[in-house]
């Protein structure tokens, strides 16, 4: 523990590893494309097609991370979960941190982007760590301060996981109660489909509803090999969800919804209640207060070393 929280207090990004479970250990790298070399990110994106190749029966895919480019690593902040004993990557989740120029003013939205499971480990516990784990330490990072996020996809399982799991979600499936869009969703759902298609791999032909919020025709962009039928789409235990996703979105054609949301305060003890096991509660808590040290003990940090400049943070020297 106390080296992983020297390691956060001395970071200016979040670069934590941490066990999960008996057999697994997970890895959390923030915007590595701004502090890893090359040689690092080029292992980073290795173990990422190393599940990806597990996960997808053929294809390529070419967004985002898959691009190979540092630039969406500057952007990006990768969760990869490895066998403890051999090292091999066994899943990852890689977030998109998207500045969204709103004209008057601009606001970070934090992409879900994309979750990817070794098929023969799907079901065995990594939920809680590849589906919020990182959205939380973020908010936690962020001083408890509501963050917007954003999601892309036609998969029925995702739309009701994030419906569920988080607050001011649009669209959700009507039996919720909650399916309403304020002026922010929609001024954030038409800058992120104006400036950021290729964080999620949409086309620029690609056609977007404003009213139901899905995107038409969305796998001709780089996203191609993931595009299902709706019997291939991993359905949701409430069939409200899956219903919702059968009438709306058009699978031949290729469609998606753009579910917008935030991540507050509530949110994030509700997911502590309902996604963390007890067993795994110390790694958890690890992770959190690394990330909570990192934000309180870097600027100290950074003020008490008077050898390097940090801009307009730096300590007084001790020579007249």
């Amino acid at each position: 523990m106390l080296k992983a929280l020297i390691a956060a207090a001395s970071s200016e990004h979040l670069n934590l590893s941490f066990s999960v479970s008996r057999d697994h250990a997970a890895r959390i790298v923030e915007r590595p494309g701004l502090w890893m070399t090359d040689t690092e990110l080029a292992m980073l994106s290795a173990e990422l097609r190393t599940v990806a190749s597990k996960t997808l029966a053929a294809g390529d895919l070419t967004y985002g991370v898959f691009s190979g480019e540092r630039e969406r690593f500057e952007h990006s902040i990768i969760t990869v979960v490895s066998n403890r004993a051999d090292k091999t990557p066994v899943a990852f989740n890689a977030l998109a941190v998207m500045n969204i120029d709103l004209g008057h003013t601009t606001e970070d939205v934090l992409h879900l982007g994309l979750v990817m499971v070794d098929p023969n480990l799907r079901s065995k516990g990594l939920s809680w760590v590849l589906y919020g784990l990182t959205c939380v330490l973020i908010l936690f990072r962020n001083g408890m301060r509501p963050l917007w996020l954003s999601n892309v996809t036609q998969v029925p399982s995702v739309v009701g996981l994030v419906s569920d799991g988080f607050a001011r979600v649009f669209p959700v499936p009507e039996p919720t109660g909650q399916n309403r869009c304020s002026l922010m969703h929609r001024l954030l759902a038409r800058a992120i489909m104006r400036d950021h298609r290729r964080v999620f791999g949409v086309g620029d032909d690609a056609r977007f509803d404003e009213e139901c919020f899905v995107i038409e025709n969305a796998y001709t962009g780089g996203s191609d090999h993931l595009k299902k039928t709706f019997a291939e789409a991993p359905k949701h235990r409430n069939e409200a969800v899956n219903s919702f996703c059968k009438d709306r979105l058009d699978y031949e054609r290729g469609d998606d919804f753009l579910q917008i949301g935030q991540i507050d305060t509530p949110t994030a003890l509700a997911y502590i209640k309902r996604e963390v096991p007890p067993r795994s509660f110390t790694a958890f808590a690890l992770a959190v207060i690394a990330a909570i040290v990192q934000r309180a003990a870097l600027p100290v940090w950074q003020w008490a070393d008077s050898s390097r400049d940090f801009g307009i943070l730096r300590a007084r020297s001790s020579k007249p």
